[in-house]
């Protein structure tokens, strides 16, 4: 299988590529310009003497009158070693060569380039009159030699350049990526021990801080999950170890001698107390499960909150007269929303307020519309540092651990956040002026 290219091999060959571009094409303009320079030049002398050959073979009729002109003309030809002539009649006969072998004489006036027996000439051909025809040719080898040195200048250079700029490229690619590099390293080395490395973001130049941001984010995020995971199965663990050592001491003390229908019937029903709760708590924790993968999916009904608030303070009355506390609602709302979520999520803030509610004590639910629900009781206060922690999940601010409903476990505050977030609300926790009051604020409350 063919190996990929890295991505500093590309930008090696892209530099290369594009230096090699802009060489070659330099090159063979300048190369060009060298060659339009030459002609220029070359017309410019061939002009020059043509002026003075004019002179001297003026009234040029025959060959009989060019062999009286010879002398003078070859000593003039004498003084330019690179130049040679040859005349022809109007008829194309040859009357005068002064080189042999030239090439043939263009049949159109003008500069022309032509090439014979290993020479380069360039030829400027005109009439001299009606009987005769010059033509004049400069011997350009010497500077097709430099044109044709130019060339492989030009090659050389563009591949020396390219090959330079490829090593120049590769070593400033690998330079420059660097930084991904030790992004690769830090994602290697995370695993569930070092969720704590992080990417030195002021280090990294502009264009990849911002994904060294996002990167050092989403490390964040998995250590927070990670610690919350690792400290939700250490509480899960713990919580469960009392019940199911309860379950054994209470099964194997039973079992240790015979006993008579009715005691194995209450040994039956005090472990079938324990493993209501114990189900009880699972059921709560798959909810918190599905809640954190974003599964809840709420109903939509319009509900009148006041009356779901009203059944719920009914049912809880007896227990409220028990423990002679006032229960209050006050205001009025409607709220789009899962009726049994709802209820489920009022009743554990109503159930956790009547366990810290003392005698003579209070709890009252304020309904504001457009803003929010509170259930608030009187109470000892909470500290503030705790506030935030009372919906942990197996959080209780009485760090005695007692056996009672999956709500005791310190899992109902954890279940009517996740409730309320899944309704597109907020829950916070104040305490003050000796009242305890959970807000709850959701944005389409009515």
């Amino acid at each position: 299988m063919m190996r990929r290219i890295s991505l500093g091999g590309r930008l090696a060959l892209l530099f290369a590529a594009c230096t090699a571009t802009v060489s070659l094409g330099a090159g063979l303009l300048f190369n060009r310009a060298s060659e339009q320079h030459f002609v220029e030049l070359d017309q410019q002398l061939l002009e020059s003497r043509l002026s003075l050959l004019r002179a001297q073979l003026s009234g040029l009729q025959s060959p009989a009158d060019l062999n009286a002109r010879l002398p003078a003309l070859r000593n003039e030809l004498s003084h330019q070693a690179d130049l040679a002539l040859r005349i022809t009649g109007s008829d194309g006969s040859l009357w005068f060569s002064s080189r042999s072998p030239l090439p043939d004489a263009p049949t159109a006036s003008g500069v022309a380039t032509m090439h014979t027996d290993g020479i380069d000439y360039r030829s400027l051909a005109v009439p001299l009159n009606e009987h005769s025809r010059l033509t004049l040719y400069l011997d350009i080898t010497h500077h097709q030699h430099f044109l044709q040195g130019m060339q492989r200048l030009i090659w050389l250079t563009v591949g020396l350049s390219a090959l330079a700029t490829a090593l120049l490229g590769a070593w400033a690619a690998r330079r420059g990526l660097r930084p991904l590099r030790q992004m690769g390293q830090v994602a290697a080395s995370v695993s569930a021990r070092s969720l704590t490395t992080r990417l030195p973001v002021a280090q990294m130049p502009e264009e990849l801080a911002e994904l060294a941001d996002t990167v050092n984010a989403m490390l964040q995020r998995l250590d927070d999950a990670f610690q919350r995971l690792s400290a939700f199965s250490a509480d899960i663990a713990h919580e469960l170890r009392t019940p199911l050592s309860n379950l054994l001491t209470h099964t194997q003390v039973t079992l240790t001698r015979p006993r008579s229908l009715e005691e194995y019937r209450e040994a039956l029903h005090g472990n079938l107390e324990e493993l209501q709760w114990m189900a009880q708590m699972i059921n709560d924790m798959l909810f918190l499960a599905k809640a954190d993968h974003g599964l809840l999916v709420p109903g939509q009904t319009m509900l009148a909150l006041h009356d779901e608030v009203d059944a719920l303070l009914e049912y809880y009355a007896p227990l409220a007269e028990d423990g002679d506390v006032t229960l209050v609602r006050e205001g009025e709302a409607t709220l789009v929303g899962d009726r049994h979520m709802l209820r489920r999520a009022l009743s554990n803030l109503l159930d956790n307020a009547l366990r810290f509610t003392p005698a003579g004590g209070e709890i009252r639910v304020t309904l504001k519309p457009g803003s929010s629900l509170c259930v608030a009781n009187t109470g000892m206060p909470i500290e503030p540092a705790v506030l935030p922690r009372l919906f942990d999940r197996f959080y209780r601010v009485d760090p005695a651990r007692r056996e009672g409903s999956s709500e005791h476990a310190g899992l109902g505050l954890a279940i009517t956040r996740s409730i309320v977030q899944a309704h597109g609300g907020c829950i916070r926790a104040e305490c003050e002026d000796g009242w305890t009051r959970f807000v709850i604020e959701f944005s389409d409350i009515r």
